[in-house]
């Protein structure tokens, strides 16, 4: 895989991560066995971009990724990019994410709590997962550059924020990266001014769900063989009201790739790819059947009219649906 690199002064990393949230949380019941698998054979491909949070399964999806890492020899772990996420806290009593907190003391107290579940003295790329209006960007970033300062933490990022927010943080310490939703689904996020503006600051973007939360592969048929635990039964582009539309555009992306001779997950991924060589996906997948599936996109150079043909597949305003519940949009955009 040819290396990329996230940002003027950032990480260099495999042209696709690994997104791990999925190995213990949202996506139906966890396989740690086969998971511990995916892991290994994603360091066997030359995957060593891997992404997971505090948030995901409430510290458990870090502790998975703790286990593995033990695992590892020192020469191992100096491979990989770690990537993990702070911001979002939740309700002892429900599990549900019920505050953003974004405060200097915060930063600081889940850094190091992260850094414990991980088992690892250092974060390669540390991401502020959301933003609290209340406290000032400059605030947060200041911590985090402190974290860098100390060792704990070696780049920095920041997800789902705007061009506004990203410029004022980037003038406190360099941001490396920006974590952002980037799909054919949902291209309205990056494209345009964001894009602009990270190009124009030499940050790199991470494309979170890059294949539509799995919609884009092909291999859901219908909202029914969603699990009771799976929590997509929960977003609006799965709802009864939407998926068949969007089931539609799937099929057109599917015939597109087709014709290129790969999978709908490889074609979607390829077309993200040949995007800008400062843009890495990071599909998730607990499977290794899939990781292999994803993996060989790398290998795949559209033309570009090819890429045109994918866009098209999928016209803009086409999407049926929110690409989150109302309670997720609103720590949205800060």
């Amino acid at each position: 895989m040819k290396p990329r690199q996230l940002g003027t002064n950032g990480p260099t990393v495999s042209p696709l991560g690994l997104g791990c949230m999925g190995m213990s949380a949202s996506y139906g019941v966890p396989d740690d066995a086969e998971s511990l698998r995916t892991l290994d054979r994603a360091a066997e491909l030359g995957i060593t971009l891997l992404d997971t949070a505090d948030a995901y399964g409430r510290g458990a999806n870090e502790e998975f990724l703790g286990r593995w890492l033990h695992s590892r020899t020192a020469s191992q772990r100096d491979e990989l990019v770690l990537a993990t996420k702070f911001g979002l806290r939740h309700d002892a009593a429900t599990g549900r994410v019920n505050e953003v907190d974004t405060s200097a003391a915060w930063v600081r107290e889940a850094c190091h709590a992260s850094l414990r579940r991980l088992g690892t003295d250092h974060i390669d790329l540390y991401y502020m997962h959301r933003r609290d209006p209340a406290v000032p960007i400059e605030e947060t970033v200041g911590a985090m550059a402190e974290l860098v300062a100390a060792g704990a933490v070696r780049h920095l990022g920041l997800s789902e924020v705007n061009p506004q927010t990203l410029r004022r943080a980037h003038a406190v310490h360099p941001i490396s990266a920006v974590q952002l939703e980037y799909s054919l689904f949902t291209r309205d996020v990056v494209e345009g001014e964001m894009l602009a503006t990270c190009r124009e600051l030499g940050i790199g973007i991470v494309a979170y769900s890059p294949l539509g939360r799995g919609m884009l592969t092909g291999a859901l048929a219908a909202r029914d063989e969603l699990t009771t635990e799976d929590s997509r039964r929960r977003w609006p582009r799965f709802a009864e009201e939407n998926i068949d539309r969007n089931l539609r555009l799937v099929q057109a992306v599917r015939t597109t790739a087709e014709s290129l001779g790969c999978t709908p997950a490889q074609a979607v991924l390829a077309w993200l790819l040949a995007q800008g060589e400062d843009i890495v996906p990071i599909p998730g997948t607990k499977r290794r059947t899939y990781l292999d599936e994803n993996a060989s996109a790398a290998g795949i150079t559209l033309t570009p009219s090819q890429t045109e043909q994918l866009r098209a597949a999928v016209p803009e305003g086409a999407v049926a649906g929110e690409r989150y519940p109302l309670a997720a949009l609103e720590r949205l955009g800060h």
